[in-house]
């Protein structure tokens, strides 16, 4: 029994003893390791925003300073507690390769976030339509892009999706043209609606004093021709304003005691043309 006890303390002498001092010092340099990569963190956060870099920017390069610090740390770690890293690097790689064929998607996605973070085709607040969706950005993230509908519904576009597709930007200029078209009858007098539109479009809310609006004849049909109103508004006012120009426009029609055409007369065959009598 006695020896059995001796062979025991030799034991934990010789296995357990240096097990647990290195288990403790993993444990020391694993502190000591993230308190540094959390400053180093701190440090490239501070760095990148006096370059006014783009919030979304700055979080995507600290998440991928900080996990790629980790691993090596875990690594180093591991080849402290004796671990043969080389096995385990080579494990990560395998690891890695498939993981990229399951996500083959993922990874697609995640190179087209960073595409758009680095041509920056849109920013976050701005509205686009992108993806088979219109709506204002929420969020430029590593594998999706969230944006706001008109109807306030939330919908997230996968970075590949939207970057294969055409992006069209609303907020990208100062102010936006905005053509409201207005069919009309024949025999209306068309100068005098044309002047009346043009100066109720200066006092409309929302409508941009330049450039100045425009009521242009767009094209002439069987019934009549086409007035064209063209105005020029801020990108984020775009629906009311809209809106105001529509009512705008019904006030004038009113005030010249204009009716609105019936479908009847809308969908009627053009008059037959007069045969010239023979000489």
């Amino acid at each position: 029994m006695d020896e059995i006890v001796v062979q025991l303390k030799s034991l934990a002498l010789t296995e357990a003893l240096p097990m647990l001092l290195k288990v403790i010092g993993a444990l020391f340099v694993w502190f000591i390791g993230r308190t540094v990569i959390a400053g180093f963190r701190k440090v490239l956060d501070m760095g990148l925003q006096r370059r006014q870099l783009d919030a979304t920017l700055i979080r995507y390069v600290g998440s991928l300073f900080t996990g790629t610090l980790t691993i090596m740390l875990i690594v180093g770690i591991l080849g402290l507690m004796g671990v043969e890293t080389t096995s385990f690097a080579a494990l990560i790689a395998a690891a890695g390769i498939a993981i990229g064929a399951a996500w083959s998607g993922l990874l697609a996605n995640f190179a087209a976030g960073i595409f758009l973070l680095v041509l920056r085709p849109f920013r976050v607040g701005e509205e686009i339509e992108a993806g088979g969706v219109v709506g204002i950005v929420q969020e430029i993230g590593l594998f999706v892009t969230t944006l706001d509908t008109s109807d306030n519904v939330r919908i997230a576009v996968g970075n590949n999706q939207m970057f294969s597709d055409n992006i069209i930007n609303y907020s990208h200029h100062p102010y936006r043209k905005m053509t409201v078209k207005v069919p009309l009858m024949h025999g209306v007098d068309v100068r005098v609606l044309q002047q009346a539109l043009v100066e109720r479009m200066t006092s409309v809310k929302g409508v941009q004093e330049k450039p100045v609006p425009q009521v242009e004849v767009a094209e002439f049909t069987f019934q009549g021709p086409i007035l064209a109103v063209c105005i020029f508004c801020k990108p984020t006012e775009y629906n009311d304003t809209q809106a105001n120009v529509g009512d705008a426009i019904a006030e004038i029609l009113l005030a010249a005691n204009y009716s609105v055409p019936t479908a009847a007369l809308l969908t009627a065959p053009p008059p037959p043309l007069a045969k010239a009598k023979a000489g």
